[in-house]
């Protein structure tokens, strides 16, 4: 600041300032840096607007005061708005654009690489400021320094530290306030300003079941938390309104310190001739004591005594070096003697007694030699301009180590994200979807777990001829890939589905995505949040008729919102699945009638094309179809040690550990493998969990499926019945898991995996749903256990709507 002021003089919060008479204010310090070499003719003056004074037509500024301090203002069909900047920051860039006037302006905005206000915080981005610097337009993105800190336990709180420029603070948290209130934004439970003498502390506690970088988003999309800070960077130049860029206003400025500095040496080099001159004058009358003083005692009056001073010519003598060292125009010594002007016959007259001393002579001729070093230095300044630049710098570096500060706002490398999805609470979301392509999305926390053989109960009614065909479980910012009938592509994130309840309806594929007629979705699939986990991964599409075709997951991460071309199916052939792997996997395809093969992935190649049907992947019978498409990690064990670990695993689940515990009764059974291999394949064992239409299931180890050739018509997966009737989902589970089964009557059961038997492969499986007449299970997905919703009590959901892979 230029004025260091003492009393009331408002705050950021709007309020006004005390009455003059409370107030004092005086010149801050670096304020004088502004007027300092006033007097020395540096600037012009004018009259004042009723020309009773004159006042500088502008201030002999020695650091760039437009700049630094900012300005704005309004005139008749023209403003102006620059942002204030770091001192330190400009002095540097004045700097270089003295040692290198073809400085571009890119490397100027490396040194001055945007606004630094007062109120600190943050600049998004370098575009708009560089924007500015190039063109004189531009808009400077300032949001508010907050941190998210936990401020009792499992609360926490959003604390704003710093506020953007000319933002009023109480309207700020008024604002917020209001956006509560009305329910804009969700998730705040208190906010309060604490900011003090000591700086800005405003505090928004946040509610336990939202996330504060949300909230925050949310806050910096809807208030002055983030705003912009328009550029119009217009200023009079030679008496002209121009617009300048960066370095337009550096050389205007440099150019004016030149002028300032040239005018100072001219007043400075004048004031000293005038004083050597006159010193010159003393200099001869010492030197020529006796005759001056015999001269002014025989005249009869001071005037007559000037002029008989003028009118001789006085021997120079040892003054003779000192007027060539001063160098006075037309004032030299002619033939060793030197002609008074009417200054120094005056000054000859005034002069007092005690100035005759020797002393006094020897003052007089040191006073002259230091006046004439110093008319010396100044005519070189104004001989040689590189001089004249060098004291500039000498100047800028001098105000820059007095005064400069660190740079308070911090720019930060981002651009602004506008993307919605950082304003959307992250949230688990079960995705459904049903026969006749009806979407929605239901929170996670809705449906609470049931045990074993509940029969759930009706939540609605469903129609006849609409039932739930998939169910998954993603965050709301998971972005999910839709595949079509016609093997097209569309991509989505989860929050942009219709929100509904466990019972409503939800909204028709074909009001979300631009399907064309007899188009319809037929397989989903999650990525991953970040694209880089992408990279090495494949896509593997399974369809009904057995085909399978594998894909760089990559060729899916980009995808129009009119969707891409996906994989080419035949006549009657559907997709089934589409999944992630790579090649330390195997695939499972199961068909209905209970049979499965499993494969490599290894043995099927990577297609480049999208256009293609694909390989075989298993050998139907007729009216067989493939039901699902597992992704199993693929193992090196022979089929007679996982014959040996099957033999061995189930009986030390039978044996009870004596001493020694359970390696000693390992050993006991007379293994055929080691120790060490069984506990390894014990680590890595996988279930597969295989549910038929009519509510049965069981989990069996995916080591009784020996991997097989692609294309083979593979092992038995289940014992089918009249019972069984047909499988409709197989997949890999976990003990820790829960699945959620849904009836084409609308009903929805959710069980822990735990409670589901292990049996081996050639088993019928036990009751998981009891299912009512004529009633059946259609769909079958797996859920992360969570212990918010382990409850032993049952509760039914009923489900209407819903799509998605089963068995993601």
């Amino acid at each position: 600041p230029l004025i260091d002021g003492q009393g009331n003089f408002g705050s950021m919060d709007g309020d006004s300032a005390a009455a003059m008479r409370y107030t004092e204010a005086r010149l801050a310090k670096v304020a004088h840096a502004l007027i300092e070499d006033i007097e020395c003719d540096t600037v012009d003056f004018m009259p004042n607007y009723d020309e009773s004074l004159r006042e500088p037509s502008v201030l002999p500024a020695r650091f760039p005061n437009l700049l630094v301090n900012g300005t704005n203002g309004i005139a008749v069909g023209m403003a102006t708005n620059i942002a204030p900047h770091n001192l330190g920051e400009v002095l540097r860039a004045c700097t270089a654009y003295v040692d290198n006037p073809n400085i571009t302006i890119e490397e100027l905005t490396k040194i001055v690489p945007g606004p630094d206000f007062p109120t600190g915080g943050l600049i998004l981005g370098y575009g708009g400021a560089k924007s500015a610097y190039l063109t004189g337009r531009g808009s400077v993105m300032m949001r508010a320094r907050c941190t998210i800190e936990e401020i009792r336990k499992d609360k926490e709180a959003i604390i704003v530290h710093e506020i953007p420029y000319q933002v009023n603070k109480a309207m700020l948290v008024q604002k917020i306030a209001e956006l509560v209130k009305e329910k804009r934004i969700e998730g705040i439970s208190d906010i309060r300003d604490e900011s003090d003498r000591q700086g800005v502390r405003v505090v928004i506690e946040v509610k336990r079941e939202f996330q504060a970088d949300v909230v925050l988003n949310q806050l910096y999309k809807y208030t002055q938390l983030q705003t912009s800070f328009g550029m119009n960077m217009l200023a009079i130049n030679n008496g002209r309104p121009m617009m300048m860029n960066l370095k337009d206003i550096i050389a205007a400025f440099v150019k004016f310190r030149e002028e300032v500095i040239r005018r100072r040496t001219v007043f400075k080099l004048n004031k000293a001739r005038d004083r050597a001159h006159v010193l010159v004058g003393l200099a001869i009358a010492v030197e020529n004591l006796d005759p001056v003083i015999e001269l002014i005692r025989t005249a009869a009056n001071p005037n007559e005594a000037k002029d008989a001073l003028l009118a001789k010519a006085w021997p120079a003598g040892d003054v003779e070096p000192l007027v060539k060292l001063i160098a006075e125009p037309g004032r030299e010594v002619v033939n060793g003697t030197y002609r008074l002007s009417e200054a120094q016959a005056k000054a000859i007259l005034d002069l007092k007694l005690q100035r005759l001393t020797g002393l006094e002579r020897d003052k007089i001729h040191d006073e002259l030699r230091a006046i004439g070093e110093e008319i010396k230095e100044y005519l070189s300044i104004l001989a040689s301009r590189e001089k004249l630049l060098g004291i500039m710098k000498d100047e800028f570096q001098a105000i820059r180590l007095e005064y400069a500060n660190p740079r308070r706002t911090e720019i930060q490398d981002i651009e602004v994200d506008t993307d919605i999805e950082s304003l959307i609470q992250r949230e688990e979301m079960v995705v459904t979807v049903t026969e006749a392509g009806y979407i929605k999305r239901v929170p996670l926390n809705a449906y609470k777990a049931q045990k074993r053989g509940g029969k759930g109960k009706s939540g609605m009614t469903t129609k006849e001829e609409d039932f739930v065909t998939r169910v998954f479980v993603a965050s709301t910012h998971t972005p999910v890939l839709f595949f079509s009938s016609k093997g097209i592509v569309y991509k989505m994130k989860v929050y942009k589905l219709p929100l509904g309840s466990p019972t409503s309806k939800g909204k028709p594929f074909v009001n979300l995505l631009p399907l064309t007629e007899g188009e319809n979705i037929t397989a989903i699939m999650k990525l991953p949040e970040n694209e880089e986990e992408c990279k090495g991964l494949s896509v593997m599409f399974a369809t009904s008729q057995g085909n399978i075709r594998r894909n760089s997951l990559m060729d899916f991460v980009n995808v129009q919102s009119n969707g891409k071309i996906a994989m080419k199916l035949d006549e009657g052939d559907k997709l089934v699945n589409v999944m992630m792997c790579d090649d330390d996997h195997d695939v499972m395809l199961a068909a209905k009638s209970g049979k499965c093969n499993r494969f490599a992935v290894a043995d099927c190649r990577v297609f480049v094309g999208r256009n293609s049907t694909g390989v075989r992947g298993i050998k139907l019978q007729d009216n067989d179809e493939v039901i699902s498409m597992s992704i199993l990690k693929h193992t090196k064990a022979t089929t007679e040690e996982r014959d040996e670990y099957l033999r061995l695993s189930s009986a030390l689940k039978k044996a009870e550990f004596a001493e020694g515990g359970e390696e000693a009764a390992f050993n006991a059974l007379e293994p055929q493998i080691s120790y060490e291999l069984f506990k390894d394949m014990r680590e890595n064992e996988e279930f597969i969990l295989t549910v038929t239409t009519t509510g049965y299931g069981k989990r069996t180890s995916a080591y009784e499926y020996r991997i097989t050739a692609r294309g083979g018509q593979g092992v038995a997966n289940m014992e089918m019945s009249e019972r069984n009737k047909e499988v409709i989902s197989s997949f890999p589970i976990k003990d820790d898991h829960q699945i959620m089964m849904v009836t084409d009557g609308g009903k929805l059961i959710r069980m822990p995996v735990e409670d589901i038997r292990i049996a081996g492969r050639k088993t019928q499986g036990v009751i998981l749903f009891r299912t009512a007449e004529g009633e059946n299970v259609v769909s079958v997905t797996w859920l992360d256990a969570d212990d918010e919703d382990d409850e032993t009590e049952s509760e039914v959901v009923n489900e209407f709507d819903g799509v998605a892979s089963a068995e993601e």
